[in-house]
């Protein structure tokens, strides 16, 4: 098997996986539990959120945790709203952001609040004019990936921060940083809400973080007893949280050789996909290299990736949560829908080998050989 879809999910570190059995097994207590079962748990629980908040250099008081990405989008923009009903019902954020972040901004629209979308430009970043034009109205939130999940694209994160401290004090950041840990560096300074997703960085699927700064009021989702913090009610999830804790201290401490092994691999598959002429590569210097975008405009996506799978290779079409046809990340790019319509992301790992590069590659070529020579008969 080729696996060639990081992106949408990893495979489980086989040390993080032990460490969710080793919890599982041994510490059986609720850490809200006041017997001494209950206190050991607490504890490790403790413990794992201490070495979590170590790794992004925030307060442990900080950590919340919850069962994925996208409800840790959920939370940071519905529970903002909802906190802060007396400030500007605005929302600013872009066409090219994850359905779990659109839709969200949609169902806050349905309910009063007004959405801008930042314009653009062709090489995939914001047009930080827009931005700082749109700022002069004191907007509520602004909600921007750090990483692009279908073509890769970096955000200037950092940049925007700045740019929204010195325009609006009382305007909240959120980033979505899914596709981000893991991959590259972060650092959370000016951000006030962070989203991010175990099953990204080689653990486990049913986990996920929402980083709120201290200084940010949120209204939780699920409303309960008490829980690891009073933003999510729910029976602390213990091996969870423990594997999520191991599983960002790997991928953290060996992050720049598996980044720069990653570069190389992304700049030997994009040499070999640019010597294939039906085969037009969308992502550029400004996405990172674990993610490579692809168009073939002769042939339907679908069909190329069900031809890879009997092939035993594995790649998709935009993102696994993502609805409808064309891509909404390259029409914002200003892409033709020919390029929209067709696109294929392949996505890299330090897992990957140069082999499975060039065996992707080949197969490929004869797919669309096969596939243009039928179509023109």
């Amino acid at each position: 098997m080729i696996y060639l879809d990081y992106s949408a999910t990893t495979p489980v570190n086989k040390e993080v996986l032990d460490t969710f059995f080793k919890v599982s097994n041994n510490y059986i207590g609720n850490p809200n539990s006041i017997h001494k079962l209950g206190v050991e748990s607490k504890k490790l629980m403790d413990e794992a959120t201490e070495q979590i908040a170590n790794l992004f250099n925030i307060l442990p008081d900080e950590v919340i945790y919850t069962s994925s990405g996208s409800e840790s989008n959920n939370l940071a923009i519905k529970g903002i709203c909802h906190s802060y009903p007396s400030r500007s019902k605005h929302i600013i954020t872009t066409k090219m952001e994850h359905s779990s972040i659109l839709e969200t901004v949609n169902y806050m629209k349905e309910n009063g609040y007004k959405v801008n979308y930042l314009n653009i430009l062709e090489n995939g970043l914001i047009d930080l004019e827009h931005l700082k034009k749109l700022l002069k109205e004191k907007p509520l939130i602004v909600t921007i990936a750090l990483v692009n999940s279908e073509v890769g694209i970096k955000q200037p994160i950092e940049e925007i921060g700045n740019i929204i401290r010195e325009i609006s004090q009382t305007t909240i950041f959120h980033v979505d940083g899914t596709n981000a840990v893991g991959k590259i560096k972060i650092n959370l300074k000016n951000i006030d809400l962070f989203s991010c997703s175990g099953h990204k960085f080689y653990g486990l699927k049913g986990i996920g973080l929402l980083i709120k700064k201290k200084h940010i009021n949120l209204t939780p989702l699920i409303h309960g007893g008490k829980s690891t913090t009073v933003y999510r009610s729910g029976t602390p999830a213990l091996g969870l949280i423990v594997s999520i804790a191991k599983s960002l201290r790997l991928v953290i401490t060996n992050l720049d050789n598996q980044y720069d092994y990653v570069l190389n691999l992304n700049r030997y598959l994009i040499m070999l996909l640019n010597k294939i002429p039906e085969v037009f590569v969308n992502s550029n210097s400004y996405c990172i290299p674990h993610i490579v975008n692809i168009s073939i405009p002769l042939i339907k996506p679908e069909t190329i990736i069900h031809a890879l799978e009997e092939e035993d290779i594995y790649i998709t079409t935009q993102t696994a949560c993502s609805k409808g046809d064309a891509s909404l990340t390259l029409v914002a790019m200003h892409k033709s829908l020919p390029i929209s319509e067709t696109s294929l992301r392949i996505s890299l790992s330090h897992l990957t080998t140069e082999k499975e590069i060039i065996t992707f590659v080949k197969k490929l070529k004869n797919i669309l050989n096969k596939l243009i020579l039928k179509k023109g008969e």
